[in-house]
């Protein structure tokens, strides 16, 4: 897998494809959006989870698409169909869902973007497969039983992909990363609340280019 896109990600081109590593980012002030989303972009992780977590979000993801060609924005916490038409109507060129119900997933299979459903069981998984959609967020990965959780569907269920997100770290990826079905992982280790503060982007740029050194 490769860290490097495609000036635009097709809507048939999984999310899991885009990057080893999609960052996790939480925006307070849509300022800070443009210089964070360069200075991963510099360090090698172009695809940018925005969560829906602040009201700067969707401001976020709209700078972002519009002002950093080389980024791939997408949006994350995407928990409603409006969420969906908000953020793809604010640039968002790929969603993720913490979980998922059957009204949530039909607005992501309309909104004409790669998408990222979440799961934290096995059934949950199943019931994916047999709606069509492989690939998924694992959520929340270290609570939800971590590599050896995700080891263990591999066998039963191996056309299942998936994205651990949630209490990962640059000691852990390596293992998720290793796994048969794992193709990326996400995280908020190369974006730390103290450097985005201090807008010390330097410093992201270094830890990004460290997060994507991991999926060589």
């Amino acid at each position: 897998m490769t860290s490097s896109l495609p000036p635009a990600a097709p809507s048939d081109t999984s999310v899991l494809d885009l990057a080893p590593v999609i960052p996790v980012v939480v925006l307070h002030d849509v300022a800070d959006a443009v210089p964070l989303a360069r200075a991963l972009v510099a360090g090698g992780l172009p695809a940018i989870e925005v969560t829906l977590r602040t009201p700067a979000a969707l401001d976020a993801i709209r700078a972002v698409a519009t002002e950093v060609p080389g980024a791939v924005v997408g949006a994350g916490t995407v928990i409603s169909p409006q969420h969906v038409r908000d953020t793809v109507d604010a640039g968002a060129r790929f969603l993720v869902s913490p979980g998922w119900t059957d009204a949530l997933l039909e607005a992501m299979r309309e909104a004409g973007v790669p998408f990222l459903p979440g799961v934290s069981t096995t059934s949950e998984v199943v019931a994916l497969l047999e709606r069509g959609v492989s690939d998924m967020k694992f959520f929340p990965a270290e609570a939800a039983g971590g590599t050896a959780y995700l080891k263990a569907l591999a066998a039963p269920l191996p056309q299942a992909r998936f994205c651990p997100t949630g209490g990962i770290s640059p000691a852990s990826a390596p293992s998720y990363l290793a796994l048969p079905n794992v193709a990326c992982v996400g995280g908020s280790w190369m974006v730390p609340e103290d450097a985005v503060a201090a807008k010390d982007w330097d410093r992201v740029a270094r830890l990004a280019a460290e997060a994507a050194a991991l999926g060589a």
